[in-house]
């Protein structure tokens, strides 16, 4: 194939992929292409007779791939968020094809000597800050990629992370595939009570386009509670949803979690590790299992115990309500919600006018940005996205200069996988003359022809965080393009767009986007009150909810060798995990169980859900600093994104904070927050 788009730079602004003129066929021509021209210009660099400079070697290692990141970049956002049989097929196909690519790369000694000729001399190198970090950071990636090995080691090597890349593959697309097939079929309407009108249009709909009149379809989302599990007041159609939920992806998924873990095992052991778990954190600001673990311990007592006084105020109320039988799992959302109608006078319905997609993107998310940091943004209706949904906008910086892309791709759809996530299409780099184009994916409802989009409050907190991220990519400003954006360890990446959850709350930002759909009229300042402390009801469950889930993952990488998983049943590791842990609590599953856990087995967060939780130890103290009074919003803004957003990975995270907050970071803004102390 001659003619392709990825085999040249875009024309376009900002490099932005020209997805009009992508078509399938364009991918595998592309990643061969790719990966061949990438090992090309590695030959040029170990051909050489001259003495490995940084310029000979790391910049020029900056700048191979340029093709492979062209096409890689589009093709994995493509295969997340709107996949068809045809990019299923590639995946599967290219994944093991890459993942052997990059152990060619890893596994090359003349490569490997280079770099580490460099490590020994980079003192006297006369390297910059940034230089010196890329230096010993790709040493370490050499390194953690098996380049010390013998030949035999090396061998195996390639094969683990072949079977690991198919197997992974293969999880994430059984993933989908078993939460399209869990969707929950509702054939009497009445059994629908408690779902506004618009939602149960949307049901209808959503039937019919899987080819069913006169039913109604509850799809699920890619976690344990769903979110209608608050409004059916129907206890058995909760009790489906439920059952549809949990059972997801056994026993095929399983049986690949079991494999994944022992092969991803028997891999650190090959490099010197204990276990995954360990090889994992040893990159991360978390730096050693142990770490993780005691801030876990902290953790869970306090919590389980909130979650038992929570447990019994909903039983209460579930027996005053007329059923007199034990909390279940599918309950407790439902009696959660009416204890806070009740107790704080809070209808979770009745805020959903308040919230209205739009409003909130552009008066709420976009405004808080303008307002902390002095960023606007434009629609750029002449540029097109991967899906006709996909909204494109231009950003500007406080001086007007361009700063990059942002797109939006807002609405559910059953070729995208679940959850909420940023990808970045083009990466800011001074070396290569690029600027960012970032895009946030969610799975918003999407409601009838011609209604608006009704948001719930949780919708609204996840539009800020994964802007969080696009912030974190746009405002990149790093030489290299290793470096760039969210290129930080996995335990500190969540940190900036947990940050970005606080200015949903402020009062300034609220009032200017929560306002009535058909009034136009502010959310009522008693109800933003009212609503304010419901939040604080139902801590217990949601930090259980979450540590069920990170320490399963714990426990599937904390095991020590592949033998140690031989024969294993997923089901029957899980049970054993969660009651070890001091978390099997039936009325509170883990947020994802095995079968559904793509994070870990599909994802790049295995041995790493607790980033969540350890990025918000630096989140909440991040909020104490911002709402101390010291300096204006604005001013905090510019010094938070100078010291921290712009950084991207070209200095220690934890020397990031510190420069802006000028100690480390201290737990306890955490434990207050979720009412542990």
């Amino acid at each position: 194939m001659t003619s392709n788009p990825f085999f040249e730079r875009s024309t376009l602004p900002y490099q932005l992929p020209p997805f009009a003129e992508i078509g399938e066929e364009h991918y595998v021509p592309a990643f061969e292409r790719g990966m061949a021209e990438q090992l090309t210009e590695i030959a040029a660099i170990t051909a050489t007779d001259e003495e490995p400079t940084f310029r000979n070697t790391v910049v020029a290692l900056e700048r191979s791939g340029a093709l492979l990141t062209r096409v890689s970049n589009v093709f994995f956002n493509i295969a997340s968020s709107d996949f068809t049989p045809g990019t299923e097929a590639i995946e599967a196909e290219l994944s093991p094809r890459l993942a052997a690519h990059r152990d060619t790369i890893h596994l090359n000694a003349d490569l490997f000597a280079r770099i580490e000729s460099l490590y020994r001399r980079r003192a006297d190198l006369g390297l910059d800050a940034e230089e010196l970090r890329l230096v010993e950071q790709y040493h370490l990636r050499f390194v953690r990629a098996g380049a010390g090995l013998d030949a035999a080691g090396q061998a195996r090597l390639r094969e683990l992370n072949t079977e690991i890349a198919a197997a992974t593959t293969e999880f994430g697309q059984n993933n989908v595939t078993a939460r399209n097939a869990a969707t929950v079929l509702v054939t009497n309407v009445e059994e629908l009570a408690g779902l506004s009108p618009a939602e149960v249009t949307a049901a209808a709909e959503n039937a019919r386009s899987a080819g069913h009149e006169d039913a109604w379809a509850l799809s699920l989302q890619n976690v344990s509670n769903q979110p209608v599990l608050a409004e059916l007041a129907d206890r058995d159609l909760r009790r489906r949803v439920m059952a549809a939920s949990l059972g997801r992806g056994l026993p095929e998924n399983g049986d690949l979690a079991v494999r994944i873990a022992a092969l991803r095992a028997e891999r650190a052991a090959l490099l010197g590790y204990p276990d995954h778990a360990a090889y994992a954190v040893a990159d991360q600001t978390a730096r050693t299992p142990e770490a993780v673990e005691e801030m876990l311990g902290r953790l869970v007592p306090p919590a389980v115990a909130n979650a038992e006084r929570e447990a019994t105020e909903l039983a209460a109320a579930m027996r005053a309500g007329g059923t007199d039988d034990e909390l279940r799992s599918w309950d407790w959302q439902f009696w959660s919600q009416r204890v806070r109608a009740e107790r704080f006078s809070l209808d979770a319905e009745a805020l959903r006018p308040y919230f209205e997609l739009e409003r909130v993107l552009r008066d709420g998310v976009f405004f808080a940005a303008e307002q902390v940091y002095g960023i606007t943004l434009r629609e750029r209706a002449d540029l097109v996205g991967y899906h006709p949904e996909v909204r494109v906008f231009e950003v500007f910086d406080a001086d007007g200069s361009a700063l990059g892309l942002f797109l939006g791709d807002f609405f559910a759809r059953p070729s995208k996988y679940g959850g909420a996530w940023m990808n970045e299409l083009v990466s800011q780099s001074r070396l290569l003359e690029t600027q960012p184009v970032v895009v946030n994916n969610l799975n918003i409802v999407k409601p009838p022809a011609g209604e608006p989009a009704l948001l719930t409050w949780d919708n609204v907190r996840t539009l800020f965080h994964e802007f969080g991220h696009a912030l974190h990519g746009l405002f990149s400003d790093v030489h290299y393009p290793f470096f760039a954006g969210t290129e930080v360890p996995r335990d500190f990446v969540e940190f900036p767009s947990q940050v970005n959850e606080m200015w949903m709350v402020r009062p300034e930002m609220l009032a200017n986007y929560a306002r009535h759909i058909e009034t136009g009229q502010p959310m009522p300042a008693e109800l933003v009150e009212r609503m304010t402390a419901a939040q604080r009801f139902g801590e217990g469950f949601r930090t259980v909810e979450y540590l069920g889930a990170t320490l399963l993952d714990w426990a599937w990488h904390r095991v020590p060798g592949a033998e140690e998983l031989a024969g294993a049943d997923a089901e029957a590791f899980e049970a054993q995990a969660l009651r070890k842990a001091g978390l099997a609590i039936e009325a509170i599953p883990p947020r994802y169980r095995t079968g559904y856990f793509a994070h870990i087995f599909a994802g790049g967060y295995a041995a790493g859900y607790y980033s969540y939780i350890w990025s918000e130890v630096l989140d909440a103290d991040t909020v104490d600093w911002f709402d101390d009074g010291a300096a204006s919003i604005r001013e905090k803004g510019a010094v938070f994104r100078r010291e921290l957003l712009a950084k991207g990975g070209s200095v220690d995270p934890l020397a990031a904070f510190e420069a802006f907050r000028g100690r480390a970071p201290e737990i306890e803004p955490l434990l207050a927050r979720r009412g542990l102390v």
